[in-house]
């Protein structure tokens, strides 16, 4: 009788440790499809992202983190995952060019983020006419770019991403498995 009081505990253990683990993995993590060409070469059409919602939570509290985030914002360089102000029902994955109080300028095809040429654009850059450059982004907005360029709907068509609207960071790309790569 011990014996199946002891088997039956560790199976309930063991099923209620798989249970808080799938909880956790959900509310903290989101698979997402890549679907186009905007961020090539460094992502391709149908890859699997795995996304890290967690790492920009927002803090209840205002006195915690920088700009009310619990860790911190997303920085120049992040791969991001977002709601797109286009109303849109698909998430966008885009590079974070710019953050909150830089200011941004494109000339020549060139991307320059606080006068200093940026190191994540690596092709000639149309700036659109969304804006009129420079600019200096906002409180609590983005200015993301897609790595190519030339097949990407970026904030030079439709402006910032609000901060409330990032899904998350890009943490690593799984499938197909021969392409797997770790992000920031």
């Amino acid at each position: 009788m011990n014996a199946l009081r002891r088997t039956f505990r560790d199976t309930a253990e063991t099923i209620i440790a798989a249970v808080l683990i799938f909880v956790v993995l959900q509310a903290t993590t989101q698979s997402f499809e890549i679907d186009g060409r905007s961020m090539f070469p460094t992502l391709e059409d149908q890859q699997r992202l795995l996304v890290n919602r967690f790492v920009y939570s927002r803090s209840p509290v205002s006195t915690m983190g920088s700009d009310g985030y619990l860790f911190h914002g997303p920085q120049r360089g992040d791969i991001i995952v977002f709601q797109p102000p286009t109303n849109s029902n698909t998430d966008f994955v885009k590079r974070v060019i710019a953050v909150p109080g830089d200011t941004v300028d494109i000339r020549g095809g060139d991307v320059y983020v606080n006068d200093v040429l940026s190191d994540f654009v690596i092709a000639d850059t149309d700036p659109r006419r969304f804006f009129e450059y420079p600019i200096v982004v906002p409180p609590n907005e983005y200015f993301v770019l897609g790595d190519n360029r030339i097949a990407s709907n970026d904030s030079r068509n439709w402006g910032y991403v609000h901060a409330v609207d990032i899904v998350g960071r890009a943490w690593f790309l799984y499938w197909p498995v021969k392409d797997f790569k770790l992000f920031g």
